[in-house]
């Protein structure tokens, strides 16, 4: 059973922020081998939607409000523990995110920066393709976009 909870950044407890940059940092950067800057100043503008398994973070994504991150509402470092992707938590903790735009900032309308080969994990959720691919941090992506 997972659970979510929804803060800002000031919000976030020591530890909490401690265990999501660890989920982040061990996705983004070790498991998919991408020397980046995920510490990218934007944390503390974003609602950080936390999903937790018998107390440990297993899922994560930020949102923010239009004209944050783009035009558009947005949903970004979704993540995902590895050893739990097999329970599709990336399912749950997406419709929280969506859901909780709706909520927080009355929209509707969400742009997301996906990763390529999770087009159809997207599309799956209402996202469909927007323009070109194209790489970022070496990693194709493409624009998506909810209405």
């Amino acid at each position: 059973m997972i659970t979510f909870k929804i803060k800002s950044f000031f919000e976030l407890t020591t530890q909490e922020l401690y265990n999501l940059l660890q989920l982040r940092s061990e996705v983004f950067v070790v498991e998919q081998d991408c020397v980046y800057q995920d510490i990218d100043g934007k944390d503390q503008k974003a609602l950080h939607v936390l999903g937790f398994k018998n107390n440990n973070l297993v899922a994560y994504t930020r949102i923010f409000k239009p004209g944050d991150y783009f035009e558009y509402a947005s949903i970004g470092r979704v993540v995902v523990f590895k050893n739990e992707r097999s329970f599709k938590y990336g399912y749950d903790i997406m419709e929280i995110s969506i859901k909780a735009i709706k909520d927080y900032y009355n929209e509707t309308v969400i742009k997301i920066s996906a990763q390529c080969y999770l087009k159809q994990f997207y599309s799956n959720l209402g996202f469909k393709a927007k323009g070109e691919e194209y790489l970022e941090d070496d990693i194709p992506h493409i624009a998506m976009i909810k209405k």
